[in-house]
């Protein structure tokens, strides 16, 4: 039986196979509060799975293509053939498109399962047709984890041709699956369009743990600012992981220029994505 409740399935990616500093420190964080079963879409050498082996029941990396409801699905199987899934009583499907946790996660763990709902998700999309948890940090309950009908849509998860149909299909699918089965689900943070993305200052401020790594490179860094201050106010071993990632992933002289605290610099990168997106360039 596991000393622990929660179970976490964490979908990984990187283009060059590695275990970089923020996915260990991300790791880590999260051991504190739960078990944690790795599945990253690369090729891992065992040398890098064994960076984050103290810290996870099990890490596997080979390249399967399916994003990041693929590696929930391995990790989930994993979990369902070695019959532990009855011993927790919630699981979250984590991924590492964020950087984080900023600051102590387990108050958000803690609120997350203490809304009167089963599932919920750390950030609530609001569109206007529709709304969903978006899939990078969701927590479900026993009742979810262990019934058929969630067996079924796991097991049923397939390469699709690109990132929308995965969106559609599972990340939209699950949010209807969940209330189709007599089931509720809810948001802790409600986010509207593209705020995960384009409002990280916001965010962080309101409390949420991570930011977004596609904040990193929208709207020709005009988001800089943002993630200066967020960078600036969190905590420091966070920090210096996510710099040393960073770092790696956009080159060290993109950060540089990203993360500049000159107030007149977004200003300036803000006009000149309006130009170019006016134009269409």
């Amino acid at each position: 039986m596991s000393r622990n409740k929660r179970l976490f399935l964490l979908a990984g990616y990187n283009k060059k196979g590695i275990i970089d500093d923020a996915l260990v420190f991300y790791i880590k964080s999260l051991s504190k509060y739960g078990d944690v079963i790795l599945c990253m879409d690369s090729d891992c050498s065992d040398p890098e799975l064994s960076k984050i082996t103290p810290y996870t029941i099990t890490a596997f990396g080979t390249r399967h293509g399916e994003y990041d409801f693929g590696s929930y699905k391995r990790a989930y199987q994993y979990a369902l053939e070695h019959n532990i899934l009855n011993d927790y009583d919630f699981v979250y499907m984590v991924n590492d498109s964020v950087y984080g946790p900023l600051h102590n996660i387990k108050p958000i763990l803690k609120q997350m399962e203490s809304q009167n709902t089963d599932a919920c998700g750390l950030t609530e999309s609001i569109h206007k047709t529709h709304r969903f948890m978006e899939s990078w940090f969701v927590c479900i309950n026993k009742k979810i984890a262990t019934s058929t009908w969630f067996n079924e849509f796991m097991s049923n998860i397939t390469r699709q041709t690109n990132k929308c149909a995965v969106t559609i299909l599972y990340e939209h699918g699950l949010s209807n699956l969940i209330k189709n089965n007599n089931c509720s689900w809810s948001g802790l943070y409600h986010v509207y369009g593209r705020a995960t993305y384009n409002s990280p200052k916001r965010l962080f401020k309101s409390g949420c743990p991570f930011i977004k790594k596609m904040s990193f490179t929208r709207h020709n860094g005009a988001i800089g600012h943002q993630l200066y201050y967020v960078l600036s106010h969190c905590d420091k071993t966070a920090h210096d992981a996510i710099i040393s990632s960073a770092n790696d992933t956009y080159t060290r002289e993109y950060i540089s220029w990203l993360l500049t605290p000159n107030p007149f610099a977004p200003i300036i990168r803000g006009i000149k994505y309006a130009i170019q997106k006016f134009w269409g360039k």
